[in-house]
């Protein structure tokens, strides 16, 4: 083979190699749900994506695939880096923003919700990756309204009932949060906001919750009998080969350094966060000018030893 024909060949397998490692780590990450009280995506997972019980969780099917559900520990922003508030708007806090999630959003009084009381509990937060971070969990307020799209000013954000150190490990896979619930009456719902600080990626979900009349639906410190379910583990391994993010690594992790360079929300608070919805579409730009340079530049050189063995 000619020194050229090697020096292409190289080139070639140089710019696969890079393309492949680019892929390797823009896997997407995804790292717990809410399992007790169960968040939304979590309750209709638990379902069966193929075969959705209740009636919002057939239409969110029927709206939006079963991969939001295979995905159910992923509902994130990969550089919110504490900017959750500027960055996800009005109407569209249970999905982070993200289309793939949109039905999450939906403001319906039939979402499956777990009966409570006020007082001291004990929620249950299924994690597939642990990471140091904060959780905190905030509770809707008086102007809440389940038929209303939830916004931010619907939280009581001054009083969050927890706020959670994470560790980098957990018990037996989930995290175990104190709250402290206060008194309410009907439908209300439980925001989670749990911000690594290891990483700007950030993670949410949204918990239905019902204090029934006069808030007493529920035992104390129980939930009742017909809260959602959760899924079990069984249900986990089972739809594990169906999830198209990682379940047990660090994946789609963003620097601090990368996350300074996405920018903030504009006035209108539209996200300007790069999400795992638009980062593989980079991924592949940057995997392809990567082919393209490499190669370009294995032509040209070979070009110039043909011409310098000419000469000589």
């Amino acid at each position: 083979m000619s020194w050229s024909r090697r020096l292409l060949t190289a080139s070639a397998v140089g710019a696969g190699a890079l393309v492949a490692t680019t892929f390797a780590a823009g896997t997407a990450g995804a790292h717990g749900a809410m399992f007790g009280p169960a968040s939304r995506v979590a309750a209709c997972y638990a379902e069966g994506p193929e075969t959705p019980k209740s009636q919002v969780c057939k239409d969110l099917v029927a709206d939006s695939g079963t991969q939001p559900l295979y995905d159910w520990n992923e509902v994130n922003i990969a550089s919110a880096n504490g900017q959750s508030r500027q960055i996800i708007p009005d109407g569209h806090l249970c999905s982070a923003n993200r289309d793939k999630y949109r039905a999450l959003d939906w403001a319906r009084t039939d979402w499956p919700a777990t009966s409570v009381t006020a007082g001291a509990k004990t929620f249950n937060f299924r994690v597939t990756a642990p990471h140091q971070g904060v959780m905190t969990l905030y509770i809707t307020n008086s102007t809440y309204n389940p038929t209303q799209p939830l916004k931010w000013s619907n939280l009581d954000l001054a009083n969050p009932i927890a706020i959670f150190a994470s560790p980098r490990t957990s018990d037996n896979g989930y995290y175990n949060v104190n709250v402290n619930l206060p008194q309410r009456t009907g439908r209300q719902l439980v925001y989670m906001v749990w911000q690594r600080t290891d990483s700007p990626e950030a993670f949410y979900g949204c918990s239905d919750v019902d204090f029934g009349t006069n808030g007493t639906a529920a035992a104390a410190g129980a939930f009742a009998a017909q809260a959602p379910t959760a899924p079990t583990e069984a249900q986990i391994d089972a739809g594990a080969s169906h999830s198209l993010v990682s379940h047990h690594g660090h994946g789609g992790d963003v620097t601090t350094a990368q996350a300074a360079t996405t920018g903030t929300a504009g006035a209108s608070g539209t996200a300007a966060s790069v999400t795992a919805d638009n980062s593989s579409n980079a991924l592949l730009g940057l995997a392809g000018a990567a082919l393209l340079s490499a190669t370009a530049s294995g032509v040209y050189l070979a070009r110039r030893m043909r011409g310098a063995a000419v000469t000589a």
